[in-house]
């Protein structure tokens, strides 16, 4: 495993004494102003501000250019690189396994929106707990920017080929199978999207964080809908959002009637200021509504959109032990033979 030189003396620690330094990761060699590589920034930021031990960390990835980014934060995090689109179940494996860890998974829309979208729905149905965070440029940068499934109906490629299928809405399709956190952002969007990283942090369930990621080699042109320039222009954030983790305590005022506030299952908050009057993130139907009226209209909506904690993750509903499950003895894992003879009796 990797190791982090010591910090200057002089270097701001976190809640656990570590730190920024001892966050992040290798070098990027992707391009350079990739999307992807402001949201391993706004990571990075997000597990240090919370105190979060990267150690105590797993990160899942497939295959594409977002799947090489877990390299570049929580270099002495645990880390496994899948098969293309088979990221989830090597994370229900995992989350399984060991339930003391922190599990956060990075996609890309054809990683989990073209050959990955049977893995995708059995995850979020099943809220297994961990972070699935979307890296969503449109195009498939590795294979020179085809279209993805996430593409837009009427983007344009820079060789001018026009897309006439319908986009799969990753965020409505979340919410549709059971994930129990299910938000959007944008790579540009510093504020927002440190604030939900912290939330997903804090959440006990499926996250879905799906993260308009601008590819700037084949999907940065005028004529494409998932352009800096474009999401800029059309982007609808549906509400400011702030984070208050369960170790500070922060008092913020809202006048009656403009906000609301999420409790989430370690006691941290969300504090939502809404830009939509009658706005309910934990209302479902509401969010699929709001989601179906914002392609519609062609707009880039962001903001969170449900968040359900009371409902029970994967591991609780199958009561596993707290121990790693490798970690146990024999006896423990394994029947005796008075159990194992019965068994027989019944087949006789």
């Amino acid at each position: 495993m990797a190791t982090t030189p010591n910090p200057p003396a002089t270097a701001k620690i976190n809640r656990v004494g570590l730190s920024v330094i001892d966050y992040r990761g290798s070098k990027s060699t992707l391009c350079a102003g990739c999307g992807h590589n402001a949201i391993s920034e706004r990571i990075i930021e997000a597990f240090y501000e919370m105190g979060i031990e990267p150690e105590r960390v797993a990160k899942l990835s497939g295959i594409g250019c977002s799947s090489k980014t877990p390299a570049y934060f929580l270099g002495r995090a645990h880390s496994f690189n899948g098969v293309h689109g088979r990221m989830p179940a090597v994370a229900t494996g995992a989350a399984v396994a060991n339930r003391n860890l922190l599990y956060i998974g990075v996609s890309g829309d054809g990683d989990t929106a073209s050959i990955g979208l049977g893995q995708f729905a059995h995850l979020m149905r099943r809220n297994v707990p961990m972070i699935y965070i979307v890296e969503n440029n449109g195009v498939y940068g590795l294979t020179k920017g085809q279209f993805s499934a996430t593409a837009d109906i009427g983007s344009r490629l820079r060789t001018g080929v026009v897309n006439e299928l319908p986009a799969i809405d990753i965020c409505a399709l979340a919410i549709e199978l059971g994930a129990t956190f299910v938000a959007r952002s944008f790579s540009g969007d510093k504020k927002q999207l440190l604030a939900l990283l912290k939330a997903a942090i804090a959440h006990n369930g499926t996250v879905l964080l799906d993260v308009i990621s601008p590819c700037v080699t084949f999907n940065d042109h005028e004529g494409s809908t998932k352009s800096y320039k474009f999401v800029k222009d059309h982007e609808e954030p549906l509400q400011e959002i702030g984070f208050v983790p369960s170790f500070e305590e922060i008092d913020i005022e809202y006048e009656t009637g403009n906000g609301v506030e999420v409790s989430l299952h370690d006691g941290s908050k969300m504090r939502l200021a809404k830009l939509e009057e009658d706005f309910d993130p934990t209302d479902r139907i509401a969010a699929l509504t709001r989601l179906a009226h914002a392609r519609e209209k062609n707009e880039v909506l962001t903001g969170l959109f449900y968040v359900n904690p009371a409902q029970p993750n994967f591991t609780d509903l199958l009561n596993l032990v707290d121990e790693p499950l490798g970690t146990l003895p024999q006896e423990a894992v394994r029947p005796p033979r008075s159990v194992l003879d019965r068994i027989m009796e019944e087949f006789r």
